[in-house]
């Protein structure tokens, strides 16, 4: 990708070009025809140019202005991914605005938290189930004084004088534009690197989420860096699917897009996520390990529906993919009669399975967040995709460590990204200091202070090691990390992690600090278990039900008893064996407060919330009776009751696990 200073000199050097708004403004004369963005609506992709983007930004803009947007406002932003909410970023920050984007499944209470926090004016949001919720807390919000909205389905009989669409907003900022002659380039000039180019709120799994502050300037350098370090282009393709809300969103599909000139595509649906996958075939990819594991779950379920033929060979070739497949990625040497077969195995096999998952084309695909399992890791890798793990926190506009190219090891996260420093604190925690370092949580110094030191080194609250090769391993949260009663370290994450390898197994949670063993609560995974029971001749006709099946829990016992003979071999985690365990009778669920919107287990909300399971764990019980208040989807809320079982996990010694 030739670097902006090189496609024209002067005042588009890399310096100048310090705010998103003047990066477009370059795009649209290097990029004029090139696709900016794409969208699926009614089954048909719709695309914009860089060109056309900047004059669509420039009109929402201008529009805003219109309606009194002024310099420091902020832009709530809340709906799928979307060109015009992305567009609607970068006119809130042509205007010296910051947007605060919005998790789209958030409930109205968890807005409103935002919204007052952020002190929002003003708010985009996609379509009517949006605005419903911003209606509903507008009352308790009197900062937020006008909503505008993108899809007007639905929205026939509203006519509060504060709801503006989008459409309108857009010819209103064109009138504003024709009056107003060169407002728009006057107020990008004004903007700099140092001004805050976005807030993103932390996902809060001890408390109320934080507004951290990302500059121009910590989100450009970081993604100059990581364009650089990974040779990403403008002939890039990128599906942009994860939460606007979400730090690794605002870098991949916006941040490097604008540095790189890639297009960015968004689904018509999550429901049709898979498919537009699949038709764009993007060579750029990001995925949480769930969505890997995911998708490795759904290939088992389908590979063992299919013809005796298929799945021998399908086996046979997986199994020469395993022994090989890294290899030949990285470049290492392979006997001919190996390369051969794996030619004819991505004929038969490997090439029909990427093209199923849309990964025929990834050249760089990324995973971070968790820890991955060896073994799914591999398994992508063996396949030929150039899967790698990076290790990051919205406080660093994402990139702390990356894996470079020859590099890639299933147990590390890799060595610090271009222009991170990282050091380990005296208690095992992992600082690091770079570019990306946040300007500060909003209206809240004292949690800066607490995360961020005079001399920018940031606490990340993980534990880690730096091998002696420079690459990092990541532990478990230093807070998470406690000690058995007999003194041994007890990291939850860490095993719970290792439960979430198997497929048939969705979330996990693992108690121990203070207690003489290890105990576990497990959610099935629905479709893997559903499907296994279906082979297996097991009726159910719910969750709870499936979930108390006697065979149920002898098919978790197995995933336990694997975990457990492979921490047999650990001398520093023999310890941490699981004893006992049980199988919950309801799916962990964000709305029901014990997950965030990124799917991070509420540790403090769940030891309250099932404190009666956790006591029986400990005190021998064999059963445990439980109510527990749920949230069903249409804001009702509900009670499920359940005796659940208590069930033993085989646990080994040292040379047991050698021996099996």
């Amino acid at each position: 990708m030739p670097e902006a200073a090189d496609a024209e000199p002067g005042a588009d050097a890399p310096a100048a070009l310090d705010t998103f708004p003047k990066l477009l403004a370059l795009n649209a004369r290097r990029f004029a025809d090139r696709h900016a963005a794409r969208e699926k609506e009614y089954g048909i992709w719709q695309s914009w140019t860089w060109s056309e983007l900047k004059a669509e930004v420039e009109a929402l803009a201008c529009g805003l202005a219109a309606l009194g947007f002024e310099r420091g406002d902020k832009l709530a932003i809340i709906g799928r991914n979307r060109p015009r909410l992305y567009g609607s970023m970068c006119a809130a920050q042509a205007l010296g605005g910051v947007p605060v984007p919005m998790y789209q499944d958030a409930v109205a209470k968890e807005l409103q938290f935002v919204v007052e926090h952020a002190e929002v004016r003003f708010a985009i949001a996609e379509d009517q189930e949006q605005v419903d919720k911003l209606l509903e807390i507008k009352e308790q919000c009197p900062s937020l004084e006008v909503v505008l909205y993108d899809e007007p389905r639905g929205m026939r009989h509203y006519d509060q004088p504060f709801l503006h669409s989008y459409a309108s907003i857009r010819e209103r900022g064109r009138a504003f534009a024709g009056d107003n002659p060169g407002r728009f380039d006057e107020e990008v000039a004004k903007g700099s690197g140092t001004d805050v180019a976005i807030i993103l709120y932390t996902s809060g799994t001890t408390g109320n989420p934080k507004g951290v502050m990302l500059t121009h300037d910590n989100v450009l350098v970081t993604a100059r860096n990581a364009v650089e370090f990974d040779k990403l282009r403008a002939d890039d393709e990128v599906l942009a699917y994860l939460p606007m809300a979400w730090v690794g969103d605002n870098i991949f599909s916006f941040g490097q897009s604008y540095v790189s000139g890639f297009c960015v595509s968004c689904p018509e649906s999550a429901a049709t996520v898979m498919q537009d996958l699949k038709e764009i075939g993007p060579t750029y990819y990001f995925a949480p390990p769930a969505v890997f594991e995911n998708l490795l779950t759904t290939v088992s379920i389908r590979i063992e529906d299919a013809s005796l033929i298929k799945r021998r060979m399908y086996h046979y070739f997986m199994a020469l993919a395993n022994r090989v497949g890294v290899g030949i990625l990285e470049g290492r040497p392979v006997s001919p009669a190996d390369r051969f077969m794996y030619r004819l195995g991505n004929l038969l096999v490997y090439g029909p399975l990427k093209n199923t998952l849309g990964f025929s084309r990834i050249r760089i695909a990324y995973t971070a967040g968790e820890a991955i399992g060896p073994d799914i890791f591999d398994f992508y890798r063996s396949l030929g995709i150039n899967i790698k793990q990076l290790y990051g926190q919205t406080e660093a506009a994402v990139f702390v460590t990356m894996q470079p190219d020859g590099e890639v090891r299933p147990d590390t996260v890799g060595r610090p990204a271009p222009g991170v420093e990282l050091k380990i604190a005296d208690n095992g925690e992992v600082l690091y200091r770079s570019p990306g370092v946040f300007h500060g949580y909003y209206r809240n110094e004292e949690a800066t202070r607490e995360t961020k030191t005079e001399d920018g080194w940031v606490h990340t609250g993980d534990a880690g090691l730096l091998d002696r090769g420079g690459h990092l391993r990541i532990i478990d949260r230093a807070k998470d990390v406690g000690k058995l009663n007999d003194g041994a370290m007890f990291a939850p994450k860490y095993l719970e992690n290792k439960l979430k390898f198997f497929p048939h197994i969705a979330e996990a949670v693992t108690f121990g600090h203070e207690r003489d063993h290890v105990s576990a609560f497990i959610n099935i995974d629905l479709d893997a278990v559903g499907n296994w029971a279906e082979r297996q001749g097991i009726v159910h006709a719910s969750y709870q039900e499936l979930a108390a099946h006697p065979r149920v829990y002898a098919l978790i016992g197995e995933c336990i008893t694997s975990v457990n003979a492979d921490l047999a071999g650990d001398p520093q985690l023999s310890s941490s064996q699981i004893k006992r365990f049980l199988v919950l009778h309801k799916e962990l669920d964000a709305d029901d407060g014990e997950l965030t919107r990124t799917r991070k287990v509420r540790r403090r909300i769940i030891a309250e919330r099932y404190a009666p399971l956790i006591d029986a764990l400990y005190s021998g019980a064999d059963t445990c009776h439980i109510d527990t208040e749920v949230v069903f989807e249409d804001g009702r809320r509900g009670e499920i009751s359940a005796d659940l079982k208590i069930d033993e996990a085989r646990v080994f010694s040292g040379a047991m696990a050698k021996a099996s």
